[in-house]
């Protein structure tokens, strides 16, 4: 995946602007984005400020790490499992 040239805090920062009135294909202009990632940033980030968005993160990261934990442990037991019929 493709990696953003702007951080989630630039992001929001940019979104904020937006709120406070300023136009949005000036905005677009101004940071070299295209209309449409502005509006896909606004539906992604909308209404989150910044402690939200590290919260977010945060949990991003800890699913992703229970996700290959989970992973982990069912490849365990179906080695287990395949073990056991094959002994008997």
């Amino acid at each position: 995946m493709k990696t953003s040239r702007f951080t989630d805090s630039q992001i929001i920062a940019i979104l904020k602007q937006a709120e406070a009135g300023s136009p949005v294909p000036e905005l677009c202009r101004e940071h070299g984005i295209s209309n449409a990632t502005f509006y896909k940033w606004r539906s992604k980030f909308g209404g989150i400020d910044a402690s939200l968005m590290a919260r977010m993160k945060e949990l991003e990261e800890e699913n992703r790490r229970l996700k290959k934990m989970y992973v982990e442990e069912r490849l365990k037991a179906e080695i287990v499992a395949e073990a056991l019929t094959k002994k008997w």
